[in-house]
């Protein structure tokens, strides 16, 4: 079942009856004025079953302790947004697995080795990701791109990664002169913040179900980060997140303000068609699979993680 993204941009009261989300709004119900059965018909239900992920984005959402209870004990990740409208924040559940234990303690226990080959195969399912959108979107050659893929050594020790990522980005956005990826540079750099950080709340609570420590990461390993595991899977999703950009800024060429417009096509993002083992299916399924594998690669039950293909 494919699990509902929503976003809250204006203010909004949020509270739980009979297992369901109801959503009101403070001008409606603080006004006298207004009848009670307008009130009843603006007010908003949807089963706490059918959410995978809450974006908070306004300060002025009151949410009961009860929804976010509700929402965790349904394995849904909650991101919250700060004054600029970006993620700051995201909230997971602490046991979303029944053998969480037993799987968190294959993760801890796992080889240098292991993990090094783990890298390995995530960077070559990232480069020749990237290399399908720059050949399919931008018509571009990417001989050179598929011959990195095929170079990259246990733990990318050559560091690949890097290398195709300055190719990537001199091409992903030819209108742009000089197009440098910056979180923190001129659009759509803002539309790939956004981008990202739903995928990687789609991400971590694809680790949680799978009963994985998001945490604990197979290449990064930044102490001040609460989500390397999640940093290391997303990468080879990354492109899907990149390609959606590109079309987004097609049709919006002045996209320096994240408007609603704009937020609403990159909550898409969840339902996006991936391949992955020859199937078809939407990210947030596909990102399951993925975690599913890894967790298995951990108990040595496989040696290969289930990545998609562009």
């Amino acid at each position: 079942m494919i699990k509902r993204t929503l976003c809250f941009t204006n203010p909004a009261y949020l509270s739980l009856k009979n297992e369901q989300l109801v959503v009101k709004l403070p001008e409606v119900e603080t006004n006298a004025s207004l009848p009670e059965t307008f009130k009843a018909e603006a007010t908003r239900t949807i089963p706490i079953e059918d959410i995978g992920i809450v974006v908070l984005d306004n300060s002025r959402i009151t949410i009961t302790h009860g929804v976010l209870e509700a929402l965790l004990e349904n394995n849904c990740a909650v991101v919250t947004c700060d004054g600029s409208h970006l993620p700051v924040g995201m909230l997971l559940p602490l046991c979303a697995n029944s053998v969480q234990t037993e799987r968190m303690r294959y993760q801890i226990d796992a080889s240098q080795p292991l993990k090094k080959q783990l890298w390995q195969q995530t960077i070559v399912a990232k480069i020749q990701n990237q290399a399908a959108v720059l050949n399919t979107v931008r018509g571009y050659e990417v001989r050179n791109m598929l011959k990195w893929a095929t170079e990259v050594k246990s733990g990318d020790s050559d560091n690949l990664e890097a290398r195709a990522a300055v190719y990537y980005w001199q091409n992903a956005f030819p209108s742009i002169p000089g197009f440098v990826r910056d979180r923190d540079g001129d659009a759509p750099n803002n539309l790939l913040n956004y981008g990202y950080a739903i995928l990687r709340a789609v991400v971590a609570r694809a680790l949680a179900g799978s009963g994985l420590l998001p945490t604990l990461g197979i290449h990064h390993r930044n102490k001040y980060n609460a989500y390397c595991l999640a940093d290391d899977v997303m990468e080879p999703y990354r492109p899907y997140v990149d390609r959606l950009v590109m079309e987004i800024f097609e049709k919006y060429p002045d996209c320096s303000e994240l408007t609603k417009e704009l937020k609403a096509e990159l909550l898409r993002i969840p339902v996006l068609d991936v391949v992955i083992n020859g199937k078809r299916s939407p990210l947030m399924v596909a990102v399951s699979t993925t975690t599913s594998s890894l967790q298995k690669c951990y108990s040595g039950e496989i040696r290969k993680i289930a990545y998609p293909t562009m």
